[in-house]
């Protein structure tokens, strides 16, 4: 079982098989996949708790309906090991809040069911046999808070969210003999002519062969420290609480606006609502400002399918409003890098996730491993950093919910 720990200059270990820069999902969930291969492991987390930044301010959702195969693959995988969580982790007391009520795309434009039509069978072309097309009579039938304009949607049942708290805290405590430090920085790597030596760390040094950078949005700063490039920046994202009002339905699905990708889901006692707007790259920060104009923004889109928000919105009271922001870390064609760094041997990257961290990180950290074990390349060839050095950059996953 994994130890997660505030360790002593003492206690600390001086020698792992892999050290994890980054204690959020992605690096705990490499460290799981590390461990049950055998491997000891080491992930460092300089802040007080694993998962407090970037996982902590996410929307926590996960979903298949994706447009790019191997994210298809990717997600459907991760879902999986959601479904069977107790099963792959051998613990039988923890509930990781798994609520599957699914994800809904609206669309109004005339032409939305033949679009949407073409997407949904795109997608079951390549692995994702269980997308429902609707026409807007059926969607009405089915969610009766949708607006009369809606012509058309797409619907998945498994997907939905769960708790980001749980999923973190239980894959460490899973981890076959990992440690997981807290208050513990990683402050730069030592080499020699092999490769990755040693991590350094605000407690001494951790001799390795294996480090794997998984800081989310300050992947691209804490890289640069070591003479390395990585194409990936921090963007503002903020996320709506509202709670007190009824008329939420518990029982929606994720319900997204497929034009302009404004969404929300049910909440405790609520909902939770976003809107990825476009923003300037920011510097990475622990502390991200949040905006108040967000909520009248996002409401206002949110109202025009699902007109309950705009009644909600016109006796909204402040007291009601939890508005947080946290940094997507992204790369240029928003699809993550999974991949062995060639300009330094024996360090690893798993960074870039944007808004899918959370969905993706039982699959990318089991990509991860397999990469460092001799046994993965291919799956993660199209992950591969070299690829934005290509004329051909693989392309831009359309759908960045």
């Amino acid at each position: 079982m994994g130890t997660i720990s505030i360790p002593s200059v003492e206690d600390l270990p001086r020698t792992a098989d892999m050290v994890i820069v980054g204690g959020g999902v992605i690096g705990v969930a490499t460290a799981f996949w590390a461990g049950r291969a055998g491997m000891r492991v080491v992930c460092l987390e300089r802040r007080d708790g694993l998962g407090t930044l970037t996982t902590a301010a996410s929307e926590e959702c996960f979903r298949a309906q994706f447009s790019e195969p191997d994210n298809i693959r990717m997600m459907k995988a991760s879902i999986g090991f959601f479904e069977r969580f107790a099963e792959e982790t051998g613990l039988d007391d923890c509930d990781l809040g798994l609520r599957q009520q699914g994800y809904l795309f609206l669309s109004k434009a005339e032409d939305g069911l033949e679009a949407l039509g073409r997407r949904v069978a795109l997608q079951r072309q390549r692995g994702l046999d269980d997308v429902e097309l609707l026409d807007g009579a059926q969607v009405r039938k089915r969610f009766p808070f949708v607006a009369g304009q809606v012509t058309a949607a797409t619907f998945r049942a498994r997907d939905g969210w769960l708790s980001t708290h749980a999923l973190t805290y239980n894959l460490a405590r899973a981890t076959a003999e990992g440690r997981f430090c807290l208050r513990t920085e990683a402050t730069g790597l030592t080499s020699d002519a092999q490769g990755v030596a040693a991590v350094e760390t605000n407690r001494g040094p951790i001799a390795t062969r294996c480090a794997v950078l998984a800081s989310g949005p300050y992947a691209g700063v804490w890289a640069a420290r070591c003479g390395v490039q990585v194409p990936v920046v921090a963007v503002r994202r903020h996320k709506a609480i509202i709670t007190g009002y009824p008329e939420i339905p518990a029982d929606a699905p994720m319900t997204i606006d497929d034009a302009n990708g404004a969404y929300w889901r049910p909440e405790t006692g609520g909902g939770a609502l976003g809107w990825a707007l476009p923003e300037p790259e920011s510097t990475p920060s622990d502390a991200v400002p949040t905006d108040w104009t967000f909520p009248a923004v996002v409401l206002e889109a949110v109202s025009e399918l699902t007109p309950f928000w705009g009644e909600i919105a016109e006796r909204l009271r402040r007291d009601d409003v939890f508005l947080s922001a946290g940094q997507y870390p992204e790369t240029p064609d928003a699809n993550p890098i999974i991949d062995a760094c060639a300009a330094l041997p024996g360090l690893y990257l798993n960074v870039g996730y944007g808004g899918h961290g959370i969905m993706a990180s039982p699959e990318g950290g089991r990509m991860l491993v397999d990469l460092v074990l001799g046994r993965g390349e291919d799956e993660c060839r199209p992950f591969r950093l070299e690829r934005f050095g290509r004329s051909e950059s693989r392309r831009s996953e359309s759908m960045v919910i």
